[in-house]
């Protein structure tokens, strides 16, 4: 008889061990996905968003039906988040979308030059609600159908079938906000033409994003934290300007995650070949790097994979367009060449498209079954 409990006990020592930099009983699996969730259980994208508590029973039970998922990295589609959290437009499907087109976001430009001292002045939290108030009602009306979301409930979603919910709060840094706030076009010129501005209004921004994380972690006591970087990514900036407007922002929210007690999940996309090796400075056997397969798996392995455990990465389009001997060969040479401190995955996420026995494929190579 299946007995969910004791195959989430067997899932929480394989990932802890791997990310202590151990040699598990096998490799550990995780799966992040949401469209493709829908897809696979047949239900619309308009009907799989409607309600957050219900596409995340959705994806669940999805989970589920893959093979023996150690971990789940979303719990709750975060279709009617993510505009928000860019500062940006939502586009939903059965809205301005097809009924079963993928969720989409629709950079803007609203936030200005002026806005850095608003924020400087009145703080991120007052700043924000004033622009999706003002600027972007609907995404700001999206963001309270998320944010009704019951996320204990999701949790144990995914716990009653035996996966763990491993990183169900996120954080951010200022750099990938303003970014998408202003534009990134605008926002390059911004750090040539105020750099003092902008970087005050990041600390500003920075000090409030780490006093939230720290409650938000008091109060879940969550395995690992899900912290999302992408066009702070090495490709994107000068090594100056990274090192003045990125790094500084991720090694803090790294520290300020493992010292209140949580692992971190670096679910960094785009290319960050350049600067991996900054990344010995966070604390050893605390952290997973989540490649999209923009960043190379084996450059990763070199440089970091005796300091923290690595994740991916077979890629989307392999998922969507390959076979199910070519995504298991795949996955099993990955598994044997980044050998201990590996959690195989989606490189990003699980795309749409992808086809079921693909994905399946890729839990079999972990598994063995």
């Amino acid at each position: 008889m299946f007995n969910p409990q004791e195959k989430l006990g067997k899932s929480v020592a394989r990932l802890s061990t791997a990310i202590a930099l151990g040699k598990p009983d096998r490799t550990p699996v995780m799966i992040c996905a949401e469209a493709f969730c829908g897809k696979a259980m047949g239900v619309p994208l308009v009907d799989f968003i409607a309600d957050p508590n219900r596409g995340s029973e959705i994806m669940a039970e999805c989970f589920a039906s893959l093979g023996e998922v150690d971990a789940a990295e979303s719990l709750v589609p975060t279709a009617q988040i993510l505009g928000a959290a860019w500062l940006s437009k939502n586009k939903l499907p059965g809205r301005e979308l097809g009924a079963d087109e993928p969720w989409q976001v629709e950079e803007v430009s609203l936030m200005t030059p002026e806005d850095y001292d608003l924020i400087i002045e009145k703080g991120m939290g007052p700043f924000m609600g004033d622009y999706l108030g003002r600027r972007l009602p609907q995404t700001g009306a999206d963001a309270q159908i998320y944010l009704a979301t019951d996320f204990h409930r999701a949790a144990m979603n995914f716990v009653n079938r035996g996966i763990l919910p491993l990183c169900p709060i996120p954080s951010f840094i200022p750099y990938e906000t303003f970014c998408s706030g202003r534009g990134l076009a605008n926002f390059s010129k911004d750090m040539f033409r105020t750099p003092d501005k902008v970087q005050a209004a990041m600390e500003v921004a920075h000090a409030e994003n780490l006093q939230s994380l720290k409650a938000q972690i008091a109060a879940v006591k969550p395995f690992a934290v899900y912290f999302a970087v992408a066009r702070g990514a090495s490709e994107f900036l000068s090594p100056k300007a990274w090192q003045r407007f990125v790094w500084p922002y991720i090694r803090q929210t790294v520290e300020t995650i493992v010292e209140a007690g949580s692992k971190v999940f670096l679910h960094f996309d785009s290319c960050w070949d350049r600067d991996l090796a900054f990344f010995r400075e966070l604390p050893k056997g605390q952290c997973i790097f989540a490649s999209d397969h923009s960043t190379d798996m084996y450059k990763l392995k070199e440089a970091l994979g005796d300091h923290m455990c690595l994740f991916g990465d077979v890629p989307a389009s392999m998922l969507a367009l390959g076979t199910p001997d070519q995504v298991h060969a795949y996955s099993t040479k990955l598994i044997q060449d980044m050998g201990n401190g590996f959690i195989l995955g989606a490189g990003c996420q699980v795309p749409p498209n992808a086809k079921v026995e693909n994905v399946k494929a890729m839990v079999a190579a972990a598994t063995g079954k």
